[in-house]
């Protein structure tokens, strides 16, 4: 039986998915939570998700094993401060914001760097709030940890355990590297689709015809711009140093290009698409990590009432366990126009096996 017992202070999309994987993962133990918004609490209290809803920081607090900070990066300083008075040194506090430089330095100020441990769970949706929360979420995401000079080590081991309990993937980083590698993994290229939409927008006719016919391509590298503007307005002024250096060098590479593409320098343009090609590809082939290989084909099927119901129950006749299935909307990298994801080689070579002699045109 597992007596844990986690308090959340913040309980939105992340911080729900983590509360959600615990309890789908240690069904016995004890959750708390505390938010601004009485509704939050109270929907994860009926749903199940929570045990206790609070509407303060207090003594409640005190038993917990974990503590979450999962409230916007400015307010976390200010829950600190509030939980100073009812803070148990068995506890362990964490948070998951995606800058770490300026928490750990108020964990230092306070004195609490021997059970503080930054956490930062690589993952999330363009959607935020509670509502959108998901166990799922986690899934082999990795789940970034930063300790103090004076982490014990025994702490940092069972924070470990309890992320690939949940599903992720930990990783321990040093929270100065932690700042520059999700600057230029995640918060540069949040600026960059920020900015490529705002391209678009800013040059669009008044028919709005670029908006009409954007197509794949653009929609999926510009996905992440429906993140909250607040969130990323925070990210950008507490990880600035390492953004603007990294979008400096972004800058350098965008006009080495742009002078590639005036001179028609054909040799330098094919290197650019070429290395980033191979090094993206390379993404894919890792053994590890949330980029994972997919086992996808796409199949030729005609616009009538019934077609992919019929695809779906001819590979289950043939016991051929579908992964995801549906329908491609927009066919500007795409020949077949329903995708389907197998869970395995096995599945897809029998799924391509199947669907060919069957008649249908397959593209892997």
């Amino acid at each position: 039986m597992n007596n844990t017992t986690y308090g959340f202070i913040g309980l939105g999309l992340i911080g729900g998915s983590i509360a959600r994987a615990i309890k789908e993962n240690e069904p016995s133990s004890k959750i708390i939570a505390y938010t601004p918004h009485k509704e939050t609490v109270d929907t994860a209290h009926a749903e199940g998700i929570i045990d206790t809803p609070l509407y303060e920081i207090g003594a409640d607090f005190s038993d917990c094993d974990y503590i979450f900070l999962c409230a916007p990066v400015e307010c976390n300083n200010d829950n600190i401060q509030k939980l100073l008075p009812f803070l148990n040194k068995k506890t362990t506090l964490t948070d998951i914001g995606s800058v770490k430089n300026g928490i750990h330095e108020k964990i230092k100020e306070l004195g609490l760097e021997d059970q503080f441990i930054g956490g930062h769970p690589m993952a999330g949706t363009e959607r935020i709030g509670f509502n959108n929360s998901k166990s799922s979420l986690l899934q082999n995401a990795y789940y970034i940890l930063t300790k103090t000079n004076i982490t014990d080590e025994d702490r940092l081991k069972r924070y470990y355990d309890l992320v690939k309990t949940i599903g992720a993937i930990p990783l321990v980083v040093e929270y100065k590297q932690h700042d520059y590698i999700t600057a230029a993994i995640s918060h540069v290229p949040h600026v960059i689709s920020a900015s490529l939409v705002n391209l678009v927008k800013d040059n669009d006719s008044e028919d709005e015809l670029m908006k009409t016919i954007a197509a794949g391509g653009f929609k999926d590298i510009t996905r992440i711009s429906s993140s909250s503007p607040v969130m990323w307005q925070q990210i950008c002024t507490t990880n600035s140093a390492n953004i603007s250096d990294l979008l400096s060098k972004y800058i350098d590479s965008l006009y080495d290009i742009k002078l590639a593409i005036d001179e028609k320098d054909n040799e330098k343009l094919f290197e650019f698409f070429s290395k980033a090609r191979e090094y993206r590809e390379s993404f894919i082939t890792t053994s590890s990590g949330p980029i994972q290989k997919v086992y996808e084909i796409t199949v030729e099927i005609d616009d009538h009432p019934g077609r992919l119901a019929k695809v779906a129950t001819l590979l289950s006749d043939n016991e051929i366990n579908i992964k995801n299935i549906g329908i491609v909307h927009n066919r500007e990298y795409e020949r077949g126009t329903l995708r389907i994801e197998l869970h395995d080689k096995e599945g897809l070579d029998k799924a391509n096996s199947v669907l060919k002699s069957n008649g249908y045109n397959i593209y892997l």
